[in-house]
């Protein structure tokens, strides 16, 4: 049993790279060509993606693979083109998480904790964990200029890509902070986890042309379980200057 623990927990930090943003795809085309650039918009069919030299239309049926290098390694290699760690400034006191460095509070159960397991690449903005390292937060904040809406389709083609039986379980508008965002679940298997079922609960909090995404997940036999947590978790993010609802504070 503490063998597979162990792999499942090794499992989930090494999944890190594969919920966070994409930084730069290279696309490969039924014709041979590869096109690098980022994705900036879904309109039906036809995916907008920003390159060196201008955007570019893709019909996504021309599309072979989408290759997210963020997948490929845990961490990104020591070159000056690497992402840098980034130094947060956070604080967990009893339930009351406040990360000065994004400017937001979260209220998490008495049992959870600043995991410092988990790498610190932006964009990730903080990651905590429940203390048996069973159920994991993860939230990150990057500017993209699409909608919601396109946002939502870049998550569910890298996550597609992840992911194997990926499947999205729900969807639904959310007002968190508010600020109207979406929160949807679903489900996957990876190979870096043991092909272990995990699911995930998500939601997306556009502000302008920052978004933030609040991801927590746990292995799938334990989602029922730790659901109303995930939920409480995410509907607590709230931007620095309002007191959050400790709702996991005992009466």
């Amino acid at each position: 049993m503490r063998r597979v623990l162990f792999t499942f927990l090794a499992g989930c930090w090494l999944l890190l790279p594969a919920i966070l943003p994409t930084a730069a795809e290279e696309i490969s085309l039924k014709d041979g060509t590869k096109i690098v650039g980022h994705m900036t918009s879904l309109q039906g069919d036809v995916i907008e993606v920003e390159t060196a030299y201008g955007k570019m239309q893709l019909k996504r049926t021309d599309i072979i693979t989408i290759a997210f290098p963020e997948n490929t390694t845990v961490a990104p290699p020591a070159t000056p083109a690497a992402k840098e760690v980034i130094n947060i400034e956070e604080s967990l006191s009893g339930t009351q998480y406040l990360n000065k460095t994004g400017h937001f509070t979260l209220i998490v159960p008495p049992d959870w904790k600043i995991n410092l397991k988990l790498p610190r690449v932006a964009p990730v903005i903080a990651t905590l964990s429940s203390h048996d390292e069973m159920g994991f937060l993860l939230v990150t904040q990057e500017e993209f200029s699409g909608s919601l809406e396109s946002y939502k389709g870049l998550l569910e083609l890298q996550y597609g890509r992840t992911f194997g039986d990926y499947k999205e379980l729900s969807e639904s508008p959310v007002k968190i902070d508010g600020k109207s965002g979406l929160l949807f679940s679903f489900r996957g298997t990876s190979a870096k986890a043991n092909n272990l079922p995990m699911q995930f609960l998500v939601a997306v909090i556009p502000s302008g042309a920052t978004y933030t995404r609040v991801a927590t997940w746990c292995v799938e036999p334990l989602f029922h379980e730790m659901q109303p947590v995930f939920e409480a978790i995410v509907n607590s993010y709230h931007t620095t200057g309002v007191a959050a609802v400790a709702q996991f504070a005992k009466p």
